[in-house]
Parts: C-alpha cells; sequence; structure tokens
C-alpha cells in the first residue's frame, strides 16, 4: 500500500524503515509489517505460525494495529535493542555504591531505546547525618542531576533520544524543592516530574490540615497541606510540572497488586509499574473502524474491534517472548507477570466519523461502550491464551476480586476462572503522536485533534524551504465524502484549542473507568485561567477517579503552542508566524546605533538589519564593529551567535535580557545617570531599544537614558525563545499527553 501523506512516508523512512548496512531491508512499508510479523510469530508454534503470521500482517499493514515505535523499529532486524518501550528501574538504595549501580542500569536500559521511571523518595533528604563519613547528604535532586546528565550523554551517542520520570513522595522532605525544580529552565531537562500524592494527603487538603514531611518514620517539618498544594499547582500553572500521581489509587486498582508495590511510572505515565516492571505498548486504530464516516447513521465496526483487540494481545503477548532485556531483571519481571498495554489512537476521528462532539456527554458515553468491548476481549483474548500456552507465572485466582475485573461479562470472568490469565495486566493508553503520524496523521491516542490543517516547511538541500499541507485524516475524510469545497460544521470539528478543561477531563476519567494501568492525557488550559480553577482540575480529576493527572497551560518556561487561527483551524504558515532559518534578501533595512564606553578608546558601532513581514519588521541580523582589536573576537562571536538567534525567528526579548545580566569584574560605568555593569550589557541595552522601537517588545516609559544621549531607556519585558524543534529547527512544537511533538519534523520527545 503507499502512504497516505507524504509525511507519513517521511516518518517510516526516518524511524521505522529497516535500512541495513548490507542488502536491501524494507522497500515500503507492506515489508516493514511483514518484518514485524514474522519476527513476532516466531513464538507460535510451527503449525500455527502461517495462520497468525498472516493474521499479524493483515492487522499492523493497514494500520487497524499499530505497534509501538520499539517493536516497528527494531523486530526482525537482529539489532541488540529492546522491544519494549516502558521500564521502572529498580527501587534506590540510600547509599553511593547502590545509587550508581542504579544509574548504569538506568543507561543500559535507554541505550537499548526505552524510556525509564524511577522513584527518588528512597534517598535521603537534603542535610541528613552520613553516618561513618561525617557528611550530610545532598539529597535525592543532586542524584537527579547526575541522571539528567546521563541521559544526555547517552542520547548523544545515539540516535534515540532518552527519555525518564522521576518520582517523589509528597511527604517527602525534599518535596517543595522537587515542585521548585522546574522554575529553572536549565535543569531536569531530560527528566518529565511527577509527584507522588497520596489519599491521606487529599483528605488533610480537604480538611485543612497539616501535613507531616518525613524519611524512615523522623518528621523533619510540619507544613499546612494547603500551603504545599497551592506550591504544587503554582508550580505546575506556570510551568507545566510536576504531573501528579495518585499512587494509593493506582496500587488499590492494580490486578496484581497481591504481588507488587507500585511507585514509579514510565515517562509519559501511562504505565505505572513495579520496581525493574516493562511493559509493551500497542495502539488500536479506530478510526480506521467506522463504517460510512460522517454518513448518517455512521458507527463503530464492534465486531472488527472485537477481532483486532483478540489479534493484538496475542501479537502483544509474543513480543514478550522475542524481545531482548537490557537487564536480567526486567526479563525475570515482564516474563512473571506477561504485562502489557493495550490502547488506542484515533479516537477523535473516530468520534468525529460518527457525529460525536469529543467531551460531550454522549461521546464520553460511546468511549466507554467503544473501551469496554475492548477490556472484555482483551480478557477473553488472554484467557483463551492461558488455556493454550499457560497463565502467567505468578497468576493467583484472586485476581478476579480485583476493582478491573469486577465489572466483566459473567462469561469473561467463568473463562477467567476456568482457564486464568495469559497476561498480569492488558491495557492502558499510551501517547501515539509518531505513530499516528505514520498512520496518516490520526487523531493521537485519546487526545482531541490539535489542528486539523497546517503548513509544514520542509528544507531544501540550497537552505530554501517549501511549504507542504498537512491535515487531520478525519479532514481529509470529510472532504472526500462532503466535497473539497464543503466547510465543516465548528461545533463538531473542536479542536484542543477550543475545548474547555472540563471536556478533556470527562475523556479521561471515562476511559479510564476500562482501563487496566493509566493514561497519558494532557488538558490543555487556556493562559488566562484563573489559578483558582486550574486548581480544581486536579481536584475534580481526583474525584472522578483518575489515576494521574497532566496539565498544560502556555507558560514562560515551556513556551506556547503553535498559534492557530480559529476562522480556519490552520497553523500559521507565514515566516513571522512560523519562522524557520530562512536565507537572506539582498537587500535589508536597518538602524546603527553608537556606543561609546568609558573604558575604551573607541566608539563600538551596532548594526540591525530588519526584515519585513506582514506584522511588521523583526530583527534578522546584527553587527558589532569597532577599531579597538582587543573587541574583535568577542564581537564577531556575538554577531553570529545573535544573528543566528535572530533568523530562527520567535520571541527574541530573552537576547537583551542575558546580555543586561553581563557583569564585568574589573566594574561597569555611569552612562547618563544609569550604571551599566559591563559592555555587554550596554549592547543589550541598545539591542532591546531596537526592538522597542520596531514594536517587536512593548516598552515602558522611564527617565533614565543609556549610552546615547537621545534616547530613552526602557524597562525590560521577560521573555523567552518560541517553542522551537531541536531536530528540525522550526518553532513547530506543541505539548500533548505529555510529550513535546513536532509538527514539522515528527520528533516527540516525554520531558
Amino acid at each position: 500500500m503507499s502512504f497516505d501523506t507524504t509525511l507519513s512516508e517521511e516518518i517510516w523512512t526516518a524511524k521505522y524503515r529497516f535500512t541495513p548496512s548490507a542488502g536491501t531491508g524494507d522497500q515500503c512499508f507492506e515489508e516493514t509489517a511483514a518484518r514485524v510479523a514474522a519476527a513476532v510469530v516466531e513464538a507460535e508454534k510451527q503449525d500455527l505460525r502461517e495462520e497468525w503470521g498472516a493474521r499479524f500482517f493483515d492487522a499492523v499493514a493497514d494500520f487497524r494495529f499499530i505497534p509501538a515505535g520499539r517493536i516497528l523499529a527494531g523486530a526482525g532486524t537482529g539489532r541488540s535493542v529492546t522491544l519494549f518501550n516502558c521500564f521502572v528501574m529498580g527501587t534506590i538504595p540510600d547509599s553511593l555504591s547502590g545509587i550508581f549501580d542504579h544509574l548504569r542500569e538506568a543507561a543500559l536500559t535507554m541505550q537499548q531505546g526505552g524510556g525509564v521511571g524511577m522513584d527518588f523518595s528512597t534517598i535521603r533528604p537534603v542535610g541528613a547525618e552520613v553516618l561513618g563519613v561525617g557528611a550530610d547528604a545532598s539529597g535525592p535532586l543532586s542524584f537527579m542531576d547526575c541522571w539528567d546528565s546521563m541521559c544526555r550523554t547517552v542520547h548523544s551517542a545515539g540516535q534515540r533520544r532518552g527519555a525518564m520520570m522521576g518520582c517523589l513522595r509528597i511527604d517527602h522532605p525534599d518535596i517543595e524543592a522537587f515542585i521548585d525544580a522546574k522554575r529553572d529552565a536549565d535543569r531536569f531537562r531530560n527528566f518529565n516530574i511527577s509527584v507522588l500524592v497520596t489519599d491521606a494527603f487529599m483528605a488533610a487538603l480537604e480538611a485543612d490540615k497539616d501535613w507531616s514531611l518525613l524519611f524512615r518514620g523522623e518528621v523533619y517539618r510540619t507544613v499546612r497541606a494547603r500551603d504545599l498544594w497551592a506550591r504544587l499547582m503554582r508550580s505546575t500553572y506556570d510551568c507545566a510540572e510536576p504531573g501528579v500521581i495518585f499512587v494509593d489509587r493506582v496500587n488499590q486498582q492494580n490486578n496484581l497488586a497481591y504481588c507488587e508495590a507500585i511507585s514509579a511510572s514510565n515517562p509519559c505515565g501511562e504505565q505505572m509499574l513495579p520496581p525493574y516492571g516493562a511493559c509493551l505498548l500497542g495502539s488500536i486504530n479506530l478510526a480506521r473502524m467506522v463504517d460510512r464516516p460522517f454518513e448518517d447513521g455512521a458507527t463503530l465496526d464492534e465486531d472488527q474491534l472485537a477481532e483486532i483487540t483478540a489479534t493484538a494481545v496475542r501479537m502483544l503477548d509474543n513480543v514478550i517472548d522475542i524481545s531482548r532485556y537490557p537487564l536480567p531483571e526486567q526479563e525475570v519481571e515482564a516474563k512473571a507477570k506477561r504485562r502489557i498495554g493495550l490502547g488506542i489512537t484515533g479516537l477523535a476521528d473516530a468520534l468525529l466519523f460518527c457525529g460525536e462532539i469529543y467531551g460531550c456527554e454522549s461521546a464520553t458515553r460511546t468511549v466507554e461502550r467503544w473501551l469496554k468491548i475492548m477490556k472484555r476481549e482483551a480478557y477473553r483474548a488472554s484467557a483463551l491464551l492461558a488455556a493454550e500456552k499457560g497463565a502467567f507465572p505468578l497468576y493467583d485466582p484472586c485476581i478476579l476480586d480485583r476493582p478491573n475485573l469486577q465489572d466483566l461479562d459473567p462469561e469473561t470472568r467463568a473463562m477467567i476462572a476456568e482457564h486464568g490469565l495469559r497476561n498480569g495486566c492488558l491495557t492502558s493508553i499510551a501517547p501515539t503522536g509518531t505513530t499516528s503520524l505514520l498512520a496518516g496523521n490520526v487523531s493521537s491516542g485519546i487526545e482531541p485533534v490539535f489542528a486539523y490543517s497546517y503548513d509544514r516547511r520542509i528544507r531544501q538541500g540550497d537552505g530554501s524551504t517549501r511549504a507542504e499541507a498537512v491535515e487531520d485524516y478525519a479532514m481529509r475524510v470529510w472532504r472526500r465524502v462532503k466535497g473539497a469545497e464543503a466547510l465543516p460544521p465548528d461545533s463538531l470539528f473542536v479542536s484542543a484549542q477550543t475545548l474547555t478543561p472540563d471536556d478533556h477531563l470527562a475523556m479521561q476519567a471515562a476511559a479510564q473507568k476500562h482501563i487496566d494501568s493509566s493514561i497519558s492525557k494532557t488538558v490543555n488550559c487556556p493562559e488566562d485561567i484563573e489559578f483558582a480553577a486550574f486548581s480544581q482540575i486536579y481536584i475534580e480529576g481526583y474525584r472522578s477517579g483518575c489515576k494521574g493527572m497532566t496539565t498544560y497551560r502556555p507558560n514562560a518556561v515551556t513556551g506556547s503552542v503553535l498559534s492557530v487561527s480559529s476562522e480556519t483551524a490552520e497553523v500559521a504558515e507565514t515566516i513571522d508566524e512560523l519562522p524557520v532559518l530562512v536565507p537572506r534578501e539582498e537587500a535589508l533595512g536597518g538602524k546603527t546605533y553608537k556606543l561609546k564606553w568609558p573604558d575604551s578608546a573607541h566608539a563600538v558601532y551596532v548594526t540591525i538589519n530588519d526584515l519585513e513581514t506582514k506584522a511588521g519588521p523583526r530583527p534578522f541580523e546584527i553587527f558589532i564593529n569597532s577599531k579597538n582589536m582587543e573587541h574583535y573576537a568577542w564581537t564577531l562571536a556575538l554577531t553570529r551567535m545573535i544573528s543566528a538567534v535572530f533568523r530562527r525567528g520567535g520571541d527574541v526579548s530573552f537576547v537583551p535580557e542575558e546580555l543586561k545580566a553581563v557583569f564585568d569584574p574589573r566594574g561597569g560605568a555611569w552612562m547618563n545617570k544609569k550604571y551599566v555593569p559591563s559592555i555587554l550589557a550596554a549592547i543589550g541595552d541598545v539591542i532591546e531599544r531596537h526592538l522597542e522601537l520596531t514594536s517587536v517588545i512593548e516598552s515602558e516609559a522611564s527617565d533614565v537614558q543609556t549610552g546615547t544621549v537621545e534616547e530613552e531607556a526602557v524597562v525590560s519585558v521577560a521573555a523567552r525563545p518560541g517553542a522551537i524543534c531541536p531536530q528540525c529547527g522550526t518553532a513547530g512544537m506543541i505539548r500533548k499527553e505529555g510529550c513535546n511533538c513536532c509538527l514539522d519534523c515528527g520528533y516527540s520527545k516525554c520531558g
């Protein structure tokens, strides 16, 4: 089959196509599907391989079932990689040697392509006595810095960027520093972080009681629960982190609570796992299963959903047996419980096809119906597999008493009672950012559509760019069914931009009722949401049965998502709205500023040239010149670096802010009634003044003058760059499902 979009083919080529150093590898996606099916079917008996190999191939080749990226990229290649996406590392000992042993284990796991989660609550807090060495402990955050550096190093040696989740309990003495950690935009950049919130804390919060921060039973101090909660919410409001995991609920509803305890999750939060826990992922594409989309009476083919669920369970169960494992402890854990994470993608598109509005009451009932079918068929398939191949080694009949199995129909429960289960846990909903693009840009996971159409900029070999239109799968189907000129109704084609936080929460809570593990879901919030209303989202999430919560509000630390036109729902396509590294025009206009620094015999001249855009001029390049040759090296370096930032576009007002913060150890100078701490700070003032003159940033009146006699200084505006993709360099990053995703090149990272 051919790909629906050019983007899909490019994603396949970059991430999932097998291209060995010798031989031909995958020539088309059918060959990728055949490679994966052939590898997975090796776990079957010889006389069953032809039948199941054909079923596996059919499910994958037409994107009805999409195995997670590690399976698509690694199965059947012979490479020394794991086919598991999700790991939680072992319990970290409170000793230096034990901590660094576990750091090594995390490095080995990420080297093979696995994302890892860790609970750092077992490490003693800052200032605690370290017996026998006469020193005080540096605390868990200091060791998280070691993990962060390791992840960056492992990434630099390979193609797949590492992803980590760091967790800390709400009662750990260092919890306040943990909550505030992401306020430093340079710290823990390779981590997602989540606070493990207990039922006891939520009760103390409700009753407005004090809360003890303790370690190994010793109370270090006591805080007011509401103050600690406000601190957590304020950080999440400002920085989009930490996330929240309701850890007691996770354990209470865990199928395997009789043989394990959970205290951490994988990087995106959909898999809460025990020490050395590992989980496979795969998603059923609901968008491919709706009969007669956008027509009266359109419905999802529930028989097809049941059939593909059974096939997917068997396929994922087989992967457990054929995969490599970074650590022997992970293999023991995986094969003892045979945990899988079967989820969904294309949900929002499937709802559109059926005329359902994402987030409304009718849509939540529909989602519950579909997921209840998937859950029933998954448990039936696992029971039949247990009859054929044996139950998972740690199976105990008491599993039938666990909460997730209580609402199964009598027939399914009878099958489990007779045969047991092949898999201890079966369902979760993971982020599917890249694989949903592969499948024709269907809506991702359980999320709503972010943008129905946008222009993706593609850089050419000569440095120029061309625009390529990208549409959501449902929008393409709409145009095919209704005609190219037919306008889709705004009331139906809702998006992440138009939905309320309550709409997001309603979908997550409805889905969680029928999911064994958890759900990777981002509750998008408007930038101007009141702080009290924002905090209430988490309270309502807890009350509605969610196991974890992640929100995203545009903020000064992580930036804003791409602006989307409310009229056309298209991502901005002009250079000033979607910046790229564009080639220089032959002639540019600008201004030259003379700067006389008292310590230099020669003036410094600062030239800033502007690019004219629809929104007005924006800075494109800078030149800094002086007859004083002592300045030559650093002015040339500054010229090149700042020009590169300007050419990227986005919000560049952080540039003068950074320069104005530079202090010269030899001392600064008084210039026009103002102390300027360095010549670099004076250049920062010049750049800031130019940005105000071209209306790039707003100015505020001031009676203080800077280095030239006739122009006024301004109050700085705190800002940061736009959301630039680290892979392709365009401002195409959005935040969804707990991950940063690029709409231009398909890059994604949990973190």
